[in-house]
């Protein structure tokens, strides 16, 4: 009994200091300091945790026979990101970038050159597309890897569900192509398999369209704020080099909004825009302070263009080949 008053005793006297701590300015900041941090902690866990898992995807030991990993795999955020690529990191942001885990795999026959893989985690699937669509240059060799790939001498780069992957040599100049797939394929069989392509680039499976030159814009396509993002790529019209591009909205008054909005554009750069058609499939020609010649038609929830024609109106042929491959 006596051992059991005392408990009670310290419990109260415990309650009773919390009361009178709280009382003081002092240790209410300190209470409330206290709960802030252990709020803080709570909610970073989860985002702890998310970085880490991208850890698990790169080969953990060796990538290919004789390439093994050099030290631990280090963590890019957005905090930090341009430590790593200091003057591009910018480009990452608005394709939804929120972490990079790289690792150096080691040539144990030669350990003074490596292989460096950089895996980015995007905000989607066309995001990590159009980071990948941004590096890949047109005299790069198609390979079969991921989502698709493509390889040079001294680099391979490609994408898969949400990730963008560069792979690149260091300490030489190049490094052998099988080298390059295999340790491609050992990421790749780590990461979610999905290797489909956004869908959207279906509307560019067309002769006229140059192959490999599809590209995502996630922001102001064109550098026109008012076609938010969108898809581009070169073509050939008549022999004479264009480019087209689709905006997708979320709805038909969205599309109409952007075509009236782009008008209004040409009309104070002083420039006339021809306008045929009815609501919610209207078509403009104009000729585009920056890109000469331009032919636009609203296709529902979506915009289909042609830049960069001597004449506008030669554009009607191309426009509807990629009309009826647009998503449903």
């Amino acid at each position: 009994m006596k051992n059991a008053n005392a408990q009670s005793k310290g419990t109260n006297t415990g309650i009773a200091g919390f009361l009178n701590m709280l009382q003081s300015p002092r240790g209410r900041g300190t209470y409330v300091l206290s709960i802030t941090l252990c709020a803080l902690l709570c909610l970073s866990l989860p985002a702890l945790a998310a970085d880490q898992e991208i850890v698990q995807f790169l080969p953990p030991k060796a990538c290919s026979d004789g390439w093994v990993m050099e030290d631990k795999p280090v963590l890019y955020t957005k905090e930090n990101l341009f430590d790593y690529i200091n003057g591009e990191a910018e480009l990452y942001f608005p394709y939804g970038f929120e972490v990079l885990a790289t690792a150096r795999y080691v040539n144990v026959s030669n350990p003074a050159v490596s292989l460096v893989m950089d895996v980015y985690k995007m905000g989607s699937l066309k995001h990590a597309f159009g980071m990948y669509a941004n590096y890949r240059r047109s005299d790069d060799v198609s390979v079969k890897a991921g989502a698709d790939a493509v390889i040079s001498p001294s680099q391979m780069l490609m994408y898969q569900d949400r990730y963008y992957i560069r792979l690149q040599a260091s300490g030489a100049p190049e490094i052998e192509k099988n080298i390059f797939l295999t340790c491609a394929q050992s990421l790749s069989k780590n990461l979610p398999q999905n290797f489909s392509r956004p869908r959207e680039l279906a509307v560019f499976g067309i002769a006229a369209v140059t192959p490999n030159s599809e590209r995502y814009i996630a922001q102001s396509l064109l550098g026109y704020a008012f076609f938010r993002h969108g898809y581009m790529a070169d073509a050939t019209m008549s022999g004479e080099q264009v480019q087209v591009f689709m905006v997708p909205e979320a709805s038909e008054e969205l599309a109409q909004k952007t075509l009236d909005q782009y008008r209004a554009y040409l009309r104070d750069s002083g420039k006339d825009a021809k306008m045929s058609g009815a609501a919610e499939h209207m078509a403009l020609e104009a000729i585009d302070p920056l890109y000469q010649g331009v032919s636009i038609q609203q296709a529902g929830r979506y915009l289909i263009g042609v830049v960069r024609m001597n004449n506008p109106a030669a554009a009607e042929s191309l426009l509807g080949e990629i009309r009826i491959r647009l998503p449903r």
